[in-house]
């Protein structure tokens, strides 16, 4: 089996972030679905879009997000998805690009514009996420790069994108592609109403192609339709490897009977969450595709989501190479 050029391939939504802080009367005054994902359309983009309050733009995406936080450990990572040959697609790009990921994925020239993710940090720092997918909803399996997911140790995949079909074909092609390859397989599932809306197809993917999961505690016990310690139980019968995230309570990493607790990272003032499960992903397949126990890869995880909450947006600040350098030397 050849040497894998990259660590890691994301496939994802190609979406720039737009963040504010509002208080909570903002959430009920435009009925949104508070500390969830929620998808959006066009109109309703601009109606919220134009209600938010002064904010960033940041190029974002979950899984574009964790392949950020691999190439700012030093790992070599690499990105399929869907932008618009437009001022935000141009945006997206040249941001990727600029951190270290490969990025070649053509734009597309005509359709939806640019997706973009409109975010309310609230004062407890929550985020409510509202999703216009615009050009990344066109994703499908045609867009999949054969050579290139051959060419990564593991291929991730992001749950949001799950939403339409043509995704879920792409996300099936993947997975195949990278097993004929002798490569793995990992998902995250992003959100737990992403799991409710999706459940069977969700139970098939995960059963039959998943070898590295990610889930928070709603999302697995979603999954599963139990409680966290059943639904624990249940996961480790089915991938090689999982990695649950609770939150200030850290993480559960499960690989068949080998099971580590993880602490989370304290961190001064938690300013904005957005990004954590993100850069917890990242951290932890950088020690993944690294060689590094499964403790070590936690506490990488635990890492990137400390340094992410620590400010706005859901990109590092900092080198995290030169946060974890501590840790990896013990």
């Amino acid at each position: 089996m050849p040497t894998p050029e990259l660590d890691v391939l994301g496939i994802g939504n190609a979406l720039v972030d737009v963040l504010t802080h509002e208080d909570d009367d903002f959430i009920d005054k435009m009925k949104l679905n508070r500390g969830a994902m929620t998808l959006i359309d066009d109109e309703f983009a601009e109606s919220l879009y134009d209600a938010m309050g002064s904010g960033i733009e940041i190029s974002g995406g979950s899984a574009a997000n964790t392949m950020v936080g691999i190439a700012s450990m030093g790992g070599r990572a690499g990105y399929i998805g869907k932008v618009r040959n437009d001022q935000l697609g141009t945006v997206f790009r040249h941001d990727l690009r600029a951190t270290g990921v490969d990025f070649a994925s053509a734009p597309s020239d005509n359709g939806p514009r640019t997706g973009r993710c409109l975010i309310v940090v609230t004062p407890d720092a929550q985020r409510t996420m509202n999703t216009y997918l615009g050009a990344s909803s066109l994703l499908g399996a045609e867009d999949v790069d054969e050579t290139l997911v051959a060419s990564a140790a593991v291929v991730y995949l992001e749950g949001y994108l799950f939403d339409l079909p043509p995704a879920q074909a792409a996300y099936w092609k993947a997975s195949r592609v990278a097993h004929d390859a002798n490569r793995q397989v990992a998902l995250t599932l992003s959100d737990a109403f992403c799991v409710e809306r999706h459940f069977d197809a969700w139970r098939e993917l995960v059963r039959d192609q998943v070898d590295v999961l990610f889930a928070n505690e709603s999302e697995i016990c979603a999954l599963y339709r139990c409680d966290f310690d059943d639904a624990l139980q249940k996961v480790r019968q089915e991938v090689k490897v999982a990695a649950l995230t609770r939150s200030e309570h850290g993480s559960v990493l499960v690989a068949g009977d080998e099971v580590h607790v993880v602490a989370a990272q304290g961190v001064d003032r938690v300013v904005d969450t957005t990004g954590a499960g993100d850069l917890y992903a990242a951290g932890f397949l950088y020690g993944f595709t690294h060689g590094y126990d499964l403790a070590t890869c936690g506490r990488l995880g635990s890492l990137g989501a400390a340094e992410i909450i620590s400010h706005i947006g859901a990109r590092p600040e900092v080198r995290l190479s030169d946060l974890a350098a501590p840790l990896l030397r013990k």
